[in-house]
């Protein structure tokens, strides 16, 4: 038997003590559980999954017009020249305000006029008593006395047309004007007047003033869309001014005539406007919603993740059991995705930072 060369024991020996005081490496535990820290959980935020009816939202087009039984024309039955004008375009006014002062000659003749009768009334009002005097004492007839009570009575009323009108037009005997007074509040949407404008019955109107507090949601329906829109739908609107506000309402009339320029149906929602967001003009999205009789589970639309072709929701039970769970989608309406499969009535899923948690929870079971 040969024997090992010390050197090549000496080495051997050299290994195994070598081999005796290396570490141990800890072997790393994939798939572990990932949990929600209490910094993060305050960040995100979590939806029910409830039944539903599911509804398909049909989009249109819409702008905002004035209510027309609240829109008022103010047409001057007065000739004369604006002397001066106390309104803009777009002012809220109250009724009663004074708008604008119109200098006219009508206002001298009725003054003039009004004098005049004054002065007659007195002379009439001594010949009655004088005809009633005489009539006592016989001398007068009593066709005299009926005579003399017809014609004071007859210049009153005149006096009385005068003054009627002088309050009607709001005459200022300082100011040698008379007022155009605002006869509703609301808003000024035309105006056609300013200091120095000459103006007669036969006019165009002044101004304009709209009712704002309740406008009309005029839908444009194209014919794609007829066989679908019904009276009474529900439904929700935005606009570009407010864009994080939905208008909802219902559809009040739908008209049975195509409009000759845009070919299209108009459909009438009538929306209560407190604050007066809504102006003539604007334009508005409109989500009509269709109920398709069937009954679904809805969860928010933006508690989705679309990752690899695959939509997802992230489903919360406790803060370390949350799961990425593939879902098939029904149908989606108005914020709210209806699922097919996947997912359970009253289950909680993630809809904000939801990307965030899919992206932990999928690096944790790598």
């Amino acid at each position: 038997m040969k024997k090992i060369p010390h050197i090549i024991q000496l080495g051997i020996i050299v290994l195994f003590i070598s081999s005796c005081d290396a570490p141990i490496h800890e072997e790393i535990a994939f798939g572990e559980p990932y949990c929600l820290n209490e910094d993060f959980k305050n960040e995100i935020e979590l939806a029910t999954a409830l039944v539903e009816e599911v509804k398909e939202g049909i989009h249109l087009t819409a702008s905002v017009e004035a209510n027309p039984d609240k829109v008022l024309k103010y047409v001057s039955l007065i000739d004369g020249i604006i002397s001066k004008v106390y309104f803009s375009l777009g002012d809220q006014v109250t009724k009663g305000q004074t708008l604008a002062e119109l200098s006219s000659v009508e206002l001298s003749n009725w003054n003039s006029t009004l004098s005049n009768i004054n002065n007659e009334i007195k002379v009439a009002e001594q010949k009655l008593k004088s005809v009633q005097s005489m009539y006592e004492d016989g001398i007068a007839s009593q066709k005299d006395l009926l005579e003399a009570e017809s014609k004071l009575a007859i210049l009153k009323s005149e006096k009385q047309n005068i003054e009627n009108n002088l309050k009607l037009y709001s005459a200022s005997s300082t100011k040698g004007v008379f007022k155009i007074k605002a006869p509703s509040s609301g808003v000024i949407t035309e105006k056609s007047i300013s200091s120095g404008t000459q103006i007669s019955t036969d006019s165009e109107p002044l101004f304009t003033i709209s009712g704002l507090d309740e406008v009309w949601i005029m839908v444009d329906i194209y014919a794609t869309d007829v066989q679908h829109i019904k009276i009474g739908m529900h439904a929700n609107m935005t606009t570009i001014s407010y864009p994080d506000t939905i208008f909802e309402g219902k559809i009040q009339a739908i008209s049975q005539i195509l409009d000759t320029e845009s070919k299209v149906l108009k459909a009438r929602i009538v929306l209560p406007n407190p604050e007066l967001k809504l102006k003539p003009g604007m334009l508005v999205d409109v989500i009509a919603l269709k109920n398709q009789s069937i009954k679904a589970i809805g969860v928010p639309t933006e508690s989705l993740v679309f990752d690899d072709n695959q939509d997802y929701l992230v489903v919360y039970k406790s803060d370390c059991e949350i799961e990425n769970r593939k879902i098939e989608i029904l149908t989606k309406s108005n914020g709210t995705t209806f699922i097919k499969s996947g997912i359970s009535e009253n289950e909680q899923v993630v809809s904000k930072n939801q990307l965030l948690v899919y992206e932990q929870i999928k690096n944790h079971s790598k």
